[in-house]
């Protein structure tokens, strides 16, 4: 099911944890105006309309919605008092039901309502619709991290490219970095377990010893091979599955750190046709898997560090990817 979310920063960012992966965010509004504009231009499946969100109130926010493109709405509140009145009227104007998020069962909730929506529409579960923007990976060692800390800071929490980090870090601080994440973004960020798919707007961190690899059929698994190798989680492993198993060019960024992983599958995806960053030499704490990754023309572009998350934005908004 495609949902779209309409609501202040801090409860947006609520709402896509407590939303399972197998839906697909449609597009994120941080106002009622941007909502009513946002629904007539993609009319999502679902919308979680925010009772309180700015210029536009909730209420009337759903009085437009339902005039010019009417979808299914379920109203978010924050607390058990949150007006009533204003409830019932936009219940009135054609919203189907409300939910409390700071309610004790309040995520069963809201997927009991979402399961409602999706029976109404005669929407299967766990169909979803192909990823439209491309795939963005990240590769990083020494000084990876904050570097990665930086970039995906500057990503709002609309942009809707699936995120892949391949960060080397030992598997008992991998569950540590991916939340680390989460509190610097307004993304979702979360370890990559056996089996996801890649998620719209969803970042996952490779979480073990063993190398993260997209398989033949877009899911995700964990390979102790090459085991002699000595970069784990391999940055080179994953970009090679993505050069042989991702039929679409997206984005892949090898930031700073120590030695090469990376720079061979950064050259072997830009062959085939994927944009290539690298970080430049004065932003990096250690300029070493960049550095090899230019050596080899493996990189579109070389670029500061305060500079990348411009380019994946731009790359992203034109929908052109160049090699």
């Amino acid at each position: 099911m495609r949902i779209a979310i309409a609501d202040n920063l801090a409860t947006v960012k609520t709402l896509r944890e407590m939303i399972p992966s197998e839906h697909e965010i449609a597009w994120i509004a941080h106002n009622g105006e941007q909502a009513v504009s946002r629904s007539l231009e993609d009319r999502p499946d679902l919308i979680l309309m925010g009772l309180r969100i700015s210029v536009l109130d909730g209420v009337q926010a759903t009085r437009l919605i339902m005039l010019h493109s009417p979808c299914p709405i379920v109203l978010v509140t924050i607390t058990s008092e949150e007006n009533t009145a204003k409830i019932f009227e936009a219940i009135g104007y054609g919203a189907l039901d409300s939910v409390n998020i700071a309610a004790d069962n309040s995520q069963q909730s809201l997927l009991q309502k979402i399961s409602t929506v999706g029976k109404l529409r005669g929407i299967k579960k766990g169909l979803k619709k192909t990823i439209n923007a491309p795939l963005v990976v990240f590769g990083a060692s020494t000084g990876g991290p904050q570097a990665l800390s930086v970039i995906l800071s500057h990503l709002s929490a609309n942009f809707l490219s699936p995120i892949v980090i391949i960060q080397h870090i030992d598997q008992q601080f991998s569950l540590g970095l991916a939340q680390w994440l989460d509190q610097q973004t307004s993304l979702k960020v979360r370890t990559a377990k056996e089996g996801d798919r890649l998620c719209a707007g969803e970042a996952l961190v490779a979480a073990t010893n063993d190398h993260l690899y997209l398989t033949h059929n877009l899911t995700l698994s964990y390979t102790e091979n090459p085991v002699n190798y000595a970069y784990r989680p391999s940055v080179d492993v994953f970009f090679e599955s993505l050069a042989k198993n991702w039929s679409r060019p997206g984005i892949a960024v090898l930031l700073t750190g120590m030695g090469k992983d990376g720079a061979q599958g950064l050259k072997l995806l830009r062959l085939k046709g994927w944009h290539t960053i690298a970080q430049n030499q004065t932003t990096s704490a250690v300029y070493g898997m960049p550095k090899v990754a230019v050596e080899l023309n493996a990189a579109s572009e070389i670029l500061p560090l305060e500079q990348i998350a411009t380019s994946i934005k731009n790359l992203v908004i034109k929908g052109t990817i160049s090699k």
